[in-house]
């Protein structure tokens, strides 16, 4: 079985051509294992996509390989089928794959050469560079003008034909790659993956994440207050098995049991206490004290609950289960007779709180189950305080706290009149809402807030981050992205321009815009409005650290830059930009704040389309205007956007896309995607490289904060383990 790849009927390369361009030994051939696993690997792929002829046509390979754009599969596909019969035989498919897997880099450059020279001329023209362009751009989802794409066309073209031939020859394009180091390092076709076999994993020995320095450094605080917290537990237990030691064994545990219940039935409600954890992060016990993990220990609680009253259910015995059940006869609780049925009741109860908060439940858009399910809290203290004679005592005050932040809350909700004055419908179904900001709310940067709008649903409270700075004083910004139920209600509310037309209080709402000279839309997806809503907050995040960092990593995937837009503003309102009359120097100079101990911030927005970048791109152009031109230090502030729907720069069905982009952002000193000045990068970050720059730059404790999928927050939160760095997440 051969491994020659023809690419044209004109034009061979061989492997033996490799020796000739100085490829290293190890890269020309595998080790004897290696080969017969990829062989046996590819043809099995093979005749899993293959037809009874043993042949593979276009449509199959289209398939097979998943492209999104037809020309690039239509190019493989004849540049595989070396004897012309429109079809692949399972030998061409093993010598071109051969080579794009291991062949050489002057073997890769002729291929995505020759992918480019449609008309097989021998050279590329500027119209034939525009049809790969053009594809290159469908491939990665992005969306340009007809004039950008001709901007890129001529910025490529012009900057490879350097002979100013009107046509780029094969040693043209290799000099033009060679200013692209990071491309010609890996140069591969990531649509071919299906066919490369897969790498076998090296063992390597090392000690579990849980046991390692980093991480019992990274997680002290928790780590310390959850041993404290399994210590008072297991004093509890034992205590109470101690004071009932008379009874028999099954009595102790089920007494020893229902201690622990008393105090985790109380501390689950303490640990969502949100006002007072707010005021706890504005004092030194933040320093101690896991804040920003209360809603995992509030989670972890809950766990505890569900595991210790099936177990405390199942000690109390000498009746049976019908009996006891389903009867009075037991004679147990404060209301004699109560506690069997009120514990099968609070049993199921508790049951079915776990269960609905699940995060299968919460993020697959069905957050109001979680939402009215979570209310069953009433019915369950209600019920324990019928159940357990003991358990008033351990609920009286924190009881009266939860019972007065609620009031509080509520009255400050409904103070004052709240409208919300103006909607923006923002792209990948993300809702703006600009809220008229009451004279008494003050926030810090990152808080979040929660949001009632009666026209969208009477009883239910969402919470969302604020996006707005604080020295905005006149309005509140929310972004709300469309996940569930209520979310989608609501951009579809601001959608259907009769629904502001049917609201309640017509006449009067149109009275005031009318007085106000407030017209009713400003456009599709821009209207002004007075819909009225209720606030209840606002509530610390772990962003409230940032100012008291030296070194602050903002990442945000997705919408989760809404607490860091807040964040960012903030920033550059404390920093004010001066500019020098009698020349273009310009420096910042920071507006005296003693919470402020910021030297840098690295921002990294990931996003999977270009349209996401829409929801904040005016806002990210101001921040970069505002930054000085030169600071002693460097720039202040660092943006750094990611693309994942595009394809990476050593991608050959992109690699000449981005060198476009980055040649004319390079000339015009503007992104072409979002506009702004920095460069957008494709594909996913390497953490690993972004970590390690940070860390080189030595500008002080590094602090990581991150908002967006959990996922993505254990690989970012391993990295900063790995680097030394403190990880904080954004947690409702």
């Amino acid at each position: 079985m051969g491994f020659n790849l023809t690419f044209e009927r004109k034009e061979c390369i061989r492997v033996s051509d490799c020796q000739r361009e100085g490829v290293p030994e190890g890269r020309r051939w595998m080790s004897l294992d290696e080969d017969t696993r990829w062989l046996e690997w590819v043809t099995k792929q093979f005749e899993a996509i293959a037809g009874e002829d043993k042949e593979i046509d276009l449509e199959e390979f289209k398939t097979a390989l998943k492209v999104k754009e037809s020309f690039f599969a239509e190019r493989f596909f004849a540049l595989f089928d070396s004897d012309g019969s429109s079809s692949i035989s399972l030998d061409e498919l093993l010598g071109a794959l051969n080579l794009l897997i291991h062949g050489s880099e002057a073997d890769k450059l002729r291929f995505l050469f020759q992918v480019y020279d449609v008309d097989g001329s021998g050279s590329i023209d500027p119209d034939e560079l525009r049809t790969v362009l053009k594809s290159c751009l469908r491939e990665s989802a992005i969306s340009l003008p007809e004039e950008k794409l001709d901007d890129l066309t001529l910025a490529l073209f012009e900057s490879a034909d350097k002979d100013r031939s009107g046509a780029i020859t094969f040693e043209e394009l290799k000099a033009e790659l060679e200013n692209f180091p990071e491309v010609m390092e890996n140069l591969t076709i990531s649509a071919a993956n299906w066919l490369k076999p897969p790498e076998a994993e090296e063992r390597r020995r090392q000690a579990p994440r849980y046991l390692t320095r980093a991480y019992w450094q990274n997680n002290s605080r928790k780590l310390t207050f959850l041993m404290a917290y399994a210590l008072l537990s297991l004093l509890l237990f034992s205590s109470a098995l101690l004071h009932h030691r008379g009874g028999g064994v099954c009595y102790m545990v089920a007494k020893g049991c229902g201690q622990c219940l008393n105090f985790n039935c109380t501390f689950v409600m303490v640990l969502m206490l949100r006002r007072c954890l707010t005021w706890l992060r504005a004092t030194w016990l933040v320093r101690v004290l896991p804040l920003d993990q209360n809603i995992l220990l509030h989670q972890i609680v809950g766990y505890v609950l569900c595991g210790v009253s099936p177990a405390h259910l199942s000690q109390h015995t000498g009746y049976s289960l019908w009996e006891y059940l389903l009867t009075t006869r037991p004679g147990v609780g404060w209301v004699r007779g109560s506690a069997s049925l009120t514990g099968v009741v609070l049993q199921l109860l508790i049951g079915l709180m776990v269960l609905c908060s699940s995060t299968f439940v919460r993020r697959s858009g069905h957050f109001e189950v979680f939402y009215w399910s979570h209310l069953s809290y009433v019915w369950v203290w209600s019920l324990l305080v019928v159940h357990c004679a003991n358990f008033w005592k351990w609920f009286l005050v924190p009881g009266l706290v939860f019972l007065l932040e609620k009031v509080l809350g509520l009255a400050f909700a409904h103070m004052g009149g709240l409208y919300i004055v103006e909607v923006n419908l923002l792209p990948s179904k993300v809702t703006h809402l600009v809220i008229k900001r009451p004279p008494f709310f003050t926030f810090k940067p990152g808080d979040y807030l929660y949001i009632n709008i009666p026209d969208i649903a009477t009883y239910e409270w969402h919470p969302f981050t604020i996006s707005s700075a604080p020295e905005q004083s006149d309005t509140l910004w929310l972004h709300i992205r469309s996940m569930g139920q209520w979310t989608n209600r609501l951009f579809e509310f601001f959608r259907q321009p009769e629904t502001l037309a049917s609201s309640p209080k017509r006449l009067a709402t149109s009275l005031r815009n009318k007085r106000q000279l407030i017209p009713a839309k400003l456009g599709d997806n821009h209207q002004l409005c007075n819909i009225k809503c209720y606030v209840d907050g606002p509530y610390g995040t772990p962003t409230r650290q940032i100012f008291a960092s030296e070194h602050a990593v903002l990442i945000g995937a997705g919408i989760g830059i809404t607490p860091f837009a807040s964040i960012l503003q903030s920033i550059m309102y404390r920093r004010r930009k001066q500019n020098c009359p009698n020349c273009s120097y310009s420096w910042c100079e920071n507006i005296i704040d003693s919470d402020m101990k910021l030297r840098k911030v690295d921002f990294i927005w990931i996003n999977r389309d270009q349209k996401s970048f829409e929801w904040f791109v005016s806002l990210l152009t101001k921040l970069e205007m505002d930054q000085a031109d030169e600071e002693p230090e460097g720039r202040f502030l660092e943006m750094h956007m990611y693309m994942t729907s595009a394809l990476s720069k050593n991608d050959m069905k992109a690699i000449g896309l981005q060198m476009a982009l980055d040649l004319l952002a390079k000339k015009e000193k503007r992104d072409s995607i979002t506009g702004l000045q920095t460069r957008t990068q494709p594909g996913r970050p390497d953490w690993a490289k972004v970590f390690q720059k940070v860390s080189e730059e030595n500008k002080g404790k590094v602090h990581v904060f991150y908002c967006g999928a959990p996922a993505l927050a254990k690989t970012i939160k391993a990295q900063c383990e790995h680097f030394g760095f403190h990880f904080y997440k954004e947690n409702f």
